[in-house]
């Protein structure tokens, strides 16, 4: 019979995740506005390891209280800054030393899982609506996708980014032997 994991075992579990973990995962959020969606994001983020999230163009911060709702605390784990143009977040990233990838559907897009995303990478994720503004996408390193085969569109921006994200550790972890 499979039985959950204790909490004392998921941390020691989750702490040898962190120590085969060495690339820098950052975000920049650019106009997403739904309180829930910031929150779930925060709380991915956090989940992934995150260091750092730029908020840009109109993008809600974590301090709204709906998205407190679905951050669940995860806010003070990340370092976050007030939303700037999302040209300047673009350039703080590649300050900071990120590769500076969209998550967007453009014609140059490449799907998520053929993205070089095993280095210190910065996705981007944008609004509910629009997606990413054509300045935000003029100024980035690169666009990747997500795959569907169904019959919608898009995903919510919020597992978007989840998405991204797992596929960025995934990749710097699928040499790692078995655990």
């Amino acid at each position: 019979m499979r039985k959950q994991l204790r909490p004392t075992d998921v941390k020691r579990l989750n702490r040898t995740w962190r120590r085969n973990t060495g690339n820098r995962l950052a975000l920049i959020i650019e106009s997403v506005t739904g309180p829930f969606n910031i929150g779930s994001i925060f709380r991915s983020a956090a989940a992934f390891g995150v260091d750092e999230i730029w908020l840009a163009g109109n993008a809600t911060p974590p301090t709204n209280p709906k998205a407190g709702k679905t951050a669940l605390g995860t806010e003070r784990l990340v370092t976050w800054h007030d939303p700037i143009p999302a040209t300047e977040a673009v350039k703080a990233a590649r300050e900071e030393g990120y590769a500076v990838l969209a998550i967007e559907l453009t014609a140059e897009s490449v799907p998520l899982h053929r993205a070089d995303l095993d280095r210190d990478v910065c996705l981007v994720v944008g609004s509910e609506d629009h997606g990413c503004s054509p300045a935000l996408l003029e100024a980035v390193d690169g666009a990747c996708y997500i795959p569907q085969v169904g019959r919608v569109g898009s995903f919510n921006v919020a597992v978007a980014a989840a998405i991204a994200l797992a596929e960025a550790r995934r990749q710097e972890w699928q040499n790692l032997p078995d655990s």
